[in-house]
């Protein structure tokens, strides 16, 4: 078996992370969108994210630590971060590596796939690098113009993408999976 690397990213229609006012999932969870969820989560993977995906699940309350919380911080996972100094995560390993320079690594010695987890800065890095396998890209019905922060793509290098897979949870969720298919067409 070949690792990948599986990014998944989680949208609205006008490329946004998330809206300063949306609640998760952007107010959209329904049963597709559950179920896809719970069935990525019970894939043999292991989580990759950054420290900023890793404080914000570390710090949620505890009537927030639901049973796939708790699935999650036992999976096996990696934390990117040059500024933490420790992980409590039973499942979890910090390192401080350049994620560029240790994805190759870590598919190498990986037996299941690797799959972010959030982290839309370390899901830039990555793709820049060329190491993204699959791109999975959730697309929510909203607009969040005016209140939309982390524009998913900013920065990122012109790639061209080859469509894979897609299918629409829950009558109104887009989910298009991509993998990389060299250079764009450009104007000549």
């Amino acid at each position: 078996m070949t690792t990948q690397l599986l990014c998944d990213v989680f949208l609205s229609v006008d490329g946004h992370g998330r809206g300063t006012r949306s609640p998760g999932y952007f107010g959209y969870l329904g049963p597709d969108l559950q179920r896809w969820i719970d069935e990525e989560a019970a894939r043999p993977q292991c989580q990759i994210m950054g420290r900023r995906t890793y404080e914000a699940f570390e710090t949620l309350p505890e009537e927030a630590r639901d049973d796939g919380y708790r699935r999650m911080v036992q999976a096996r996972t990696v934390v990117f971060s040059r500024t933490l100094s420790a992980v409590t995560w039973p499942g979890a390993t910090l390192v401080a590596d350049d994620a560029r320079d240790a994805i190759p690594k870590l598919k190498a010695d990986s037996d299941a796939d690797l799959r972010t987890i959030g982290s839309l800065s370390l899901v830039r890095q990555l793709l820049d690098a060329g190491h993204v396998d699959r791109l999975r890209l959730m697309v929510f019905p909203l607009i969040v113009g005016e209140t939309g922060v982390e524009p998913v793509f900013a920065g990122v290098g012109d790639s061209g993408l080859e469509l894979v897979g897609h299918s629409v949870l829950d009558g109104r969720i887009v989910l298009s999976e991509y993998r990389r298919a060299g250079d764009p067409p450009y104007a000549g």
